[in-house]
């Protein structure tokens, strides 16, 4: 009889190549976790030096090939779906597991069962700390000081700026309001109550939604600083733009208002969003900022409409 595994790693990727096996190799390799782990690749309409590349990686990891680009959550969902593990870790493509980190981030599930999800603190190539692991709570005051330039202005504070978390550097253990799915854990009894990630996001803002899921059922996600990856920001977002990339975002923060907020409060955030794009648009306009990201979203704002009726506008955006 086959053991179960203690986690089950579900990575979905679209392109970025050099990075992923970068990923895979750090889970398999020298510095592999000391827990059993499984791993599945969701591949999500990758071009071909990715394909070749996971059908090298197919005798160590199980390996789906979706065949298009099916987004972040219904990829980690089929990934999911495929394992057996007793815990499930969400890991970006372009995030390499420092040795030891599964291990930290299963004991720091071991010992708080109350926080359901579990992160850990990712850094960036250069050695800096990478604060996207984790986020404060959007609320309407935070998109008030995103649409008056609070936010950008007093950048790292905890008044004015409360999403980022103030300056805190990730470094000791603590609640947070959510774990971003960069690097994310979770029992699998928690996965099953909470349904998994909202498949109506293509990508972005369905961590936060599947945070808030979480604190709604009684739970407390927390940040583990023993559960330490490199993140290379951005290296699995193939040929998007700045523009394209900035359009997913606020796309996946209108979706979360339309999901999670009453209609009434929606509006309000999703007219706040609208404001803050509009101020920076106007910034960009006054620079003459050759390749501007903010006026786009200004001159289509069908991105306010959230998932999925944006996504058709995006065809097939690479992440």
């Amino acid at each position: 009889m086959t053991a179960v595994p203690e986690v089950s790693v579900v990575v979905v990727s679209h392109d970025g190549a050099e990075w992923l096996e970068r990923c895979l190799q750090a889970l398999t390799g020298d510095g592999r976790p000391s827990v059993s782990v499984e791993t599945v690749v969701v591949d999500s309409g990758s071009g071909a030096e990715t394909l070749a590349l996971l059908e090298r990686w197919a005798d160590r990891v199980d390996v789906l090939v979706a065949g298009e680009n099916v987004g972040f959550a219904r990829g980690c969902n089929l990934g999911v779906a495929r394992t057996t593990g007793r815990r499930v870790l969400l890991l970006n493509p372009d995030a390499v597991v420092r040795p030891g980190c599964v291990d930290a981030l299963v004991r720091a599930l071991d010992e708080h069962p109350e926080a359901g999800l579990v992160g850990g603190r990712t850094v960036r190539p250069d050695g800096s700390v990478d604060p996207s692991s984790c986020w404060g709570r959007p609320t309407l005051w935070s998109w008030f000081c995103f649409a008056t330039g609070l936010s950008s202005a007093l950048r790292g504070s905890r008044l004015f700026d409360p999403e980022s978390l103030g300056r805190w550097q990730r470094d000791t253990p603590r609640r947070v309001d959510v774990v971003t799915g960069c690097l994310l854990i979770a029992e699998r009894t928690t996965w099953d109550l909470l349904g998994g990630l909202d498949e109506s996001y293509f990508m972005y803002g369905e961590d936060a939604d599947l945070s808030l899921r979480a604190a709604a059922a009684g739970l407390h996600p927390r940040i583990t600083p023993d559960a330490v990856a490199l993140h290379a920001v951005g290296a699995s977002s193939g040929g998007n733009s700045s523009a394209t990339k900035m359009r997913l975002l606020f796309t996946g923060k209108a979706t979360l208002a339309l999901r999670r907020w009453s209609p009434l409060r929606a509006r309000l955030g999703i007219g706040l969003l609208r404001a803050g794009v509009a101020l920076r648009a106007l910034g960009e306009r006054v620079r003459r900022t050759p390749s501007p990201r903010w006026v786009p979203l200004v001159s289509d704002p069908s991105w306010t409409k959230g998932w999925p009726e944006q996504r058709p506008a995006l065809a097939a955006p690479r992440w």
